[in-house]
């Protein structure tokens, strides 16, 4: 217990560290596409300009409007705009300094859209442009493969005293997930989620294999030397983690992009699934004939499987771990419970 509490203080102060530098790498962000977005709102001003000089061109080549008249309104509209300049750059460094001095929660008081307008203390000023730039989708998706080892926890049993081969006992895992931002204008928070195949193997120690007597399956040594028992459970879960950590935003004219590569990430949530399939596979020699014996049939699991999953990584790589809330065997006099350790890639 003494471990456990080690271990889960460890993590929620490296958790606590890293979200530190997360808000910190987001606010940065924030006041960089700030300062990109004056340079937008100049460009888009002179663009806005350029084409209302040439319609007051037109109305005077159609003899709409005399020469006075056009100088006068390409006056006006040149002061229009120069304005418009000078506000809304006066408006994005006020919100840059209120950023710098009192962080990221200050967005809240100012807030600049320049696709639908903007806002200062709840006053809509309107749209800065004609074209609004189309941001990063909300929803990507990937492939997801994870491997390790495998164990079961048995209840009043330690892992150092395990039925099952540590080395030996392996899981699989594949599948295709979804990732979405919760928020808008920031990808610090994502839902991921999907669906996987898992593959949880066991292999007995001290020459023992599985036994079905009605609603119990215990291990019991074999009648003969085994080279090889295995216990293999097959499952079909849908995953769900929130996820969190810093993005890269490139941002140019036409889009805003978010991209998590090469950054660090944790992944918190679970699982809920159904086991589609139960095996074993023994292999040994008797009478001087090598047999191999697969098995597929019930051997009393949990059709139901949930746990908690999470994973901490840099990148695509990361630390995967997942445990069964959910028993191996249904009516056991001892209830063990499936727990994985290894790598997760999520390409």
């Amino acid at each position: 217990m003494k471990t456990i509490v080690t271990i889960a203080t460890f993590v929620a102060m490296t958790l606590f560290v890293q979200l530190l530098n997360a808000q910190e790498e987001e606010k940065n962000q924030t006041i960089e596409r700030l300062v990109q977005q004056k340079e937008r709102v100049v460009n888009a001003e002179k663009e806005a300009l350029k084409k209302e000089v040439e319609k007051i061109n037109e109305r005077l080549v159609n003899d709409e409007i005399t020469k006075e008249d056009a100088q006068r309104l390409k006056e006006a509209a040149a002061k229009t705009h120069a304005l418009n300049i000078e506000n809304k750059i006066a408006i994005l460094e006020n919100k840059i300094a209120l950023l710098e001095r009192n962080g990221q929660d200050a967005t809240e008081f100012l807030e600049v859209d320049w696709e639908e307008g903007f806002t200062f203390c709840g006053i809509n000023f309107g749209s800065g442009k004609d074209r609004e730039i189309p941001y990063d989708r909300r929803t990507t998706s990937n492939l997801v493969i994870a491997f390790g080892l495998n164990n079961a926890i048995v209840e009043g049993q330690s892992l150092d005293d395990s039925d099952y081969k540590i080395f030996g006992s392996r899981f699989f895992e594949i599948g295709w997930a979804w990732k979405t931002r919760v928020f808008k204008n920031t990808n610090f928070l994502r839902v991921k989620y999907g669906i996987s195949y898992t593959s949880n193997g066991l292999k007995p120690t001290d020459n023992r294999y599985f036994v079905e007597n009605g609603n119990q399956t215990t291990l019991e040594e074999f009648r003969v030397e085994l080279d090889k028992s295995k216990f293999r459970m097959d499952n079909l879960v849908v995953p769900v983690h929130l996820e969190f950590g810093p993005s890269k935003v490139t941002e140019t004219e036409k889009s805003i992009r978010y991209s998590t590569r090469n950054r660090f990430r944790i992944g918190l949530g679970g699982y809920v699934g159904a086991n589609i399939s139960t095996r074993q596979k023994l292999k040994y020699k008797e009478n001087g004939d090598r047999v191999k014996d697969k098995i597929k049939r019930d051997y009393n699991t949990s059709d139901l499987v949930y746990g908690l999953s999470g994973y901490i990584g840099f990148g695509d790589m990361s630390i995967y771990a997942k445990y069964d809330l959910s028993p191996i065997f249904k009516n056991a006099e001892i209830e063990q419970n499936n727990v994985s350790l290894g790598l997760r890639f999520d390409f």
